[in-house]
């Protein structure tokens, strides 16, 4: 079974197996006509209004049998109904009920409806009492006996039963709404999950406008980045798989969330690498999606020198992050079949990325030339070597970028030193106005600490000398 299958759209409820007349008014209206010409022996005016209004009523009988309402044929009964209120001049208790039936029945129509219904059922009810006086200018004396009774009974039971159907389709309104909002709740939860194997970047527009989505894919200059851990291949001969697993999540946990906050299109995890582009759908520019690059590349080397910190308190040394990047054209859009696409980039340039991460070294940031010449004036970088890469006649000249926080130019935003048992990690761009003071006090402490445990080890060597002094005396 399909997805489409299982979460297909709630139609709304038909009462296609049961029998249903949306008109019941039609039966009372033949009961009262009948009943007058009773009442008045067949005369020749009641066996004419029997006939007008016996004909159409049939009719609507078996032309609105198990049909939907519709706005001519609520017209047509209502104007039936006012022709027999009329033509009994307005006899009390039947005019009574019979106007209730019309009021239920305006109710029940559209609103957009009411008065143009009203008008004519006002309208009708002139002119046919009118129309009767003229005929018959003897007032009729049908509210005595029970035939008025018998007219109200059958009006308060069309009107009981109009309203028990109404609510019986509130019900199965009710019982489908709690049904297909049951099936939306679970339709996000399952498009939460899928979202997580898709880069926001693709389904978010997809969501926002419905737009359809097919095989389909253009060419673009784009920045692309490939990464990895160097030696990792190395490192998983001698762990658990619980410790590589917990190693590699934590890793990628932490370079996906930095992706996000760059504004990367994070396309793939190849085993410990991952791959990132930036210049579609989105672009800021081709220089400002270098940019932008490179700085994720930045941010992602530090945050894995505070990940190098707490794997070596876990006793494994020696994680470090490559990176390698360019900028050029290729072909970016969905690839696959109409079954099973991926978003994904295609090229000469991402085959360049991914030879460049590989020579690059332990925190090494290369770039190609062409990433070079729009980052060159806002990030200090180094001529590394003109490499021979693999699948590329010419050589490749490449850039390693520097640490700004290396750099004495100017006041970094990042603070960074690393020694056994040391970790200082600084980021000033990320920190608060209201945070300065909460840092100045751990650092404070942090002295604190190191004074004490300095005058630890002075007295440690104090008291070593005196005993050896003691010794040679």
């Amino acid at each position: 079974m399909t997805f489409s299958e299982t979460f297909k759209p709630m139609t709304p409820l038909k009462d296609t197996g049961t029998c249903r007349f949306d008109y019941p008014e039609v039966f009372v209206l033949i009961l009262t006509v009948v009943l007058r010409a009773i009442y008045y022996d067949f005369r020749s005016i009641s066996m004419a209004l029997l006939v007008i209004i016996t004909l159409p009523s049939l009719m609507i009988l078996i032309y609105n049998y198990r049909r939907q309402t519709s706005f001519w044929t609520s017209n047509i009964v209502i104007i039936l109904l006012s022709v027999v209120i009329g033509s009994l001049q307005c006899c009390t208790v039947i005019s009574i009920s019979l106007a209730a039936l019309i009021g239920v029945r305006i109710i029940l129509s559209r609103p957009e409806n009411h008065l143009r219904l009203l008008s004519v059922s006002v309208v009708t009810i002139i002119v046919f009492y009118y129309v009767s006086i003229v005929l018959d200018a003897n007032s009729m004396g049908f509210d005595e006996g029970l035939l008025p009774l018998i007219v109200m009974v059958a009006s308060l039971g069309v009107i009981l039963y109009q309203f028990w159907r109404i609510y019986q389709e509130y019900i199965g309104y009710k019982a489908s709404a709690h049904k297909a909002g049951g099936r939306l709740s679970t339709m996000v939860s399952v498009i939460n999950k899928l979202t997580r194997f898709v880069p926001p970047q693709i389904w978010e527009p997809i969501v926002k406008s419905d737009s359809p989505v097919s095989v389909s894919n253009k060419r673009a200059k784009i920045t692309i980045m490939f990464s990895d851990i160097v030696g990792f291949t190395e490192l998983s001969d001698s762990l658990s798989s619980d410790n590589l697993s917990d190693i590699l999540n934590t890793y990628m946990h932490c370079m996906t969330s930095i992706a996000d906050k760059h504004g990367a299109v994070l396309d793939k995890f190849i085993g410990d690498g991952m791959v990132c582009f930036f210049g579609e759908p989105n672009s800021r520019g081709s220089r400002q999606d270098a940019l932008d690059c490179v700085a994720m590349a930045i941010d992602m080397r530090r945050e894995m020198r505070t990940l190098r910190q707490k794997w070596r308190l876990m006793g494994f040394e020696g994680l470090y992050i490559r990176i390698g990047i360019t900028t050029g054209y290729c072909h970016v859009g969905n690839f696959g079949s109409n079954s099973r696409l991926s978003y994904t980039i295609i090229g000469k340039e991402a085959n360049l990325a991914s030879r460049l991460e590989s020579c690059a070294g332990k925190d090494q940031i290369l770039v190609s030339e062409s990433t070079y010449d729009y980052i060159c004036h806002n990030y200090e970088c180094e001529h590394v070597a003109a490499f021979c890469l693999k699948g590329i006649d010419e050589k490749v000249d490449a850039w390693q970028v520097l640490d700004p926080s290396a750099s004495t130019g100017h006041l970094s935003k990042w603070v960074d030193h690393t020694l056994p048992g040391f970790n200082l990690h600084l980021n000033f761009k990320d920190m608060k106005d209201n945070d300065y003071q909460d840092i100045r006090a751990r650092l404070n402490f942090a002295l604190e600490r190191i004074e004490q445990e300095e005058e630890k080890v002075v007295k440690s060597i104090a008291a070593e000398s005196k005993r050896e002094d003691a010794n040679r005396k």
